[in-house]
This record gives C-alpha cells, sequence and structure tokens, in this order.
C-alpha cells in the first residue's frame, strides 16, 4: 500500500486530468466523484512501480477511463444527461467554450478518448496508442475522424 505522502503527490499532479477525464466520459459531477476516489483507491493497492513519470500519468489515464467505462456499464440505465446539468459542471473544465465541450461531448467515446489525450493532456498518437492498447494507425484514423467531425459539427477550420 502506498503512503500518504504518495498519495499526496500524484494527487497534486494528476487529479485535475483525473477529474477531467471522468467528467467528459460521466457528465456529471457526482459520479465524478465516485469514480475520482476509486482510481486513487486503485493506486493506493498499487504494488508496482513505475518506470517514469509519464508512465505513472499513462497509467492513470488508463485507469481512470476503464473506470469511468466500468462505471457507465454498472448505470447503464443512464443513457443521457441533459445539456444544462452539463453546462452547470462546466465550470470544472479549465478554459473550455462551451460550444467545443457540447460538441466534444457528443463525439462517440473512442473519439472523446483521442481528442481528451491528443489536445488536452498533449500526449502524441504512439503513447496515445499505448494507453488505449490500440495500433498507432487506428489512432490516426480516430483523430483525423474526430477532427473532421468536430470540424463538421463547428462549421469550420479546428486545429
Amino acid at each position: 500500500m502506498k503512503s500518504a505522502e504518495d498519495l499526496k503527490r500524484v494527487m497534486d499532479m494528476y487529479a485535475d486530468m483525473v477529474r477531467r477525464i471522468c467528467l467528459v466520459h460521466l457528465k456529471n459531477q457526482h459520479d465524478t466523484e465516485d469514480v475520482f476516489q476509486e482510481v486513487y483507491m486503485k493506486y493506493m493497492l498499487y504494488e508496482e512501480a513505475f518506470e517514469s513519470t509519464e508512465h505513472e500519468k499513462a497509467w492513470f489515464a488508463r485507469v481512470t477511463i476503464n473506470a469511468c467505462t466500468d462505471w457507465l456499464r454498472i448505470l447503464s440505465h443512464r443513457k443521457w444527461v441533459p445539456l444544462d446539468i452539463i453546462n452547470e459542471e462546466q465550470e470544472v473544465l479549465d478554459n473550455t467554450s462551451s460550444e467545443i465541450l457540447e460538441v466534444v461531448l457528443k463525439l462517440p467515446e473512442k473519439y472523446r478518448n483521442v481528442i481528451y489525450l491528443f489536445y488536452y493532456e498533449g500526449y502524441p498518437a504512439v503513447e496515445i496508442a499505448k494507453i488505449l492498447g490500440r495500433k498507432e494507425n487506428t489512432i490516426y484514423t480516430w483523430l483525423a475522424r474526430a477532427k473532421e467531425l468536430l470540424r463538421k459539427n463547428l462549421g469550420g477550420e479546428w486545429k
């Protein structure tokens, strides 16, 4: 089990990223907090050492995405969330335009994941492929398709 100092260190480093991933997936502040706690419990029980801070960050991203997917599977009766609830919780996301947020949230999950990891966390496609357990070319294809959907839905250029 990890020490309190380790937990504080990773909370300082990754809490914002974990919350944003949860909010993008779950679209609900209450579920976000539940999954957030679950992710950090998994960290406390994780016994292996990380190779580097990048490996640790990628671990948090992957575990958070998996935890969100599991949470949604458990709560399958929640098929949608009204946009007014998302707008209330939007302030959690830093510097995000509400129009872009709405369009990103409407993307299929695989596209949301690659857009988030690529643009918000700054991962290159090679690292995203490792995190998501997919081939690098698949990630490039998903990024291209997601950008095209965003371009179409936002009505213009988006980089």
